[in-house]
């Protein structure tokens, strides 16, 4: 549980503020505070007040996208009634502070012309607070899909983490995990429909299914202009598919088959242990390799990344 010590000074718990303080009591604005020695964990977990232009921003934020008008709002409300919430900041030394979590708040405050901010002080290293931010503004429910989606990335890309890893960490199982990552395949046109709220996660889920970026915008703009449920777009998307395996299909028994092709894609295939096409175009052509689980697709990386 954190400790509310909004009645210290600063330079009771970090040494680098008692000069500044001192100033301030000689002054005659404050009461004079006599600093004490503060055992080292003390100055973890407890809410101070601190000025906002010796914290900055988490550069590990999650969330990209921030309203104005909202910022607008919340600072005229911490105008007339103060900050509820404390912002969540690490200390860094030196009178420095970074933003963990509370952007928004930070800058609403800044707005306000607010020259303090109370802050929750926590200790965490460079490791953790990636995972840190994103927990908090998940458990807010602060971010888009998007945002989410790109900080599972960012935790597997920078901390080296697993899906499985990541799921356990966010309090999520690893399907959501995996949804969620698959939102970033998606076309930009379609990701920033998903991030405007034009459509919902239900709704970007179901164009995934979707190969063909062409018949992806064409459902985009029936489901914004006719406002199509999820299961609507969804039994769309079934019905594209059948028709485009279907032409496929026709179009593989119309063309010769090259038998050089076929014996390479035979080879690939013992090689790789999964299924694999090779479809000849007018210049090169495409291999396409099969994987059917996330397992599955760790061991075909693998044993290309054996190869020198």
């Amino acid at each position: 549980m954190s400790k509310k010590v909004l009645g210290r000074g600063l330079g009771a718990f970090f040494p680098e503020y008692q000069d500044e303080e001192s100033r301030s009591d000689s002054s005659g604005n404050q009461p004079t505070r006599t600093a004490v020695p503060i055992d080292p964990a003390e100055k973890a977990n407890i809410v101070l007040e601190i000025p906002v232009n010796h914290i900055r921003p988490n550069p590990n934020q999650p969330r990209k996208d921030f309203d104005g008008d909202r910022i607008e709002e919340l600072a005229a409300s911490i105008n007339q009634h103060g900050l509820i919430q404390p912002v969540t900041v690490r200390y860094l030394g030196e009178k420095r502070f970074e933003l963990i979590s509370g952007e928004r708040r930070l800058r609403a405050c800044k707005l306000a012309g607010k020259e303090k901010i109370p802050a929750y002080i926590r200790e965490v290293d460079d490791e953790h607070i990636l995972t840190l931010a994103l927990i908090e503004n998940i458990q807010r429910e602060d971010l888009n899909p998007l945002e989410i989606a790109m900080g599972y990335q960012r935790l597997m890309e920078e901390m080296g983490q697993t899906q499985a890893e990541v799921a356990e960490k966010v309090g999520k199982n690893r399907t959501t995990v995996t949804n969620m990552l698959r939102l970033l395949t998606l076309p930009d046109f379609i990701q920033a429909a998903l991030r405007d709220e034009q459509i919902t996660t239900g709704h970007a889920r179901a164009l995934i299914n979707v190969k063909d970026e062409s018949v992806q915008n064409k459902l985009l703009e029936q489901i914004i202009e006719h406002n199509l449920s999820v299961r609507e777009v969804e039994d769309l998307a079934r019905s594209l598919e059948k028709k485009n395996k279907s032409k496929k299909r026709r179009k593989k028994s119309s063309e010769k088959e090259n038998p050089f092709l076929k014996e390479i894609s035979e080879r690939l295939k013992r090689t790789l242990s999964t299924r694999v096409e090779i479809n000849e175009k007018k210049n090169g052509g495409e291999i396409r390799i099969s994987y059917y689980s996330d397992d599955d697709l760790e061991r075909i990386l693998q044993m290309f990344e054996k190869i020198d």
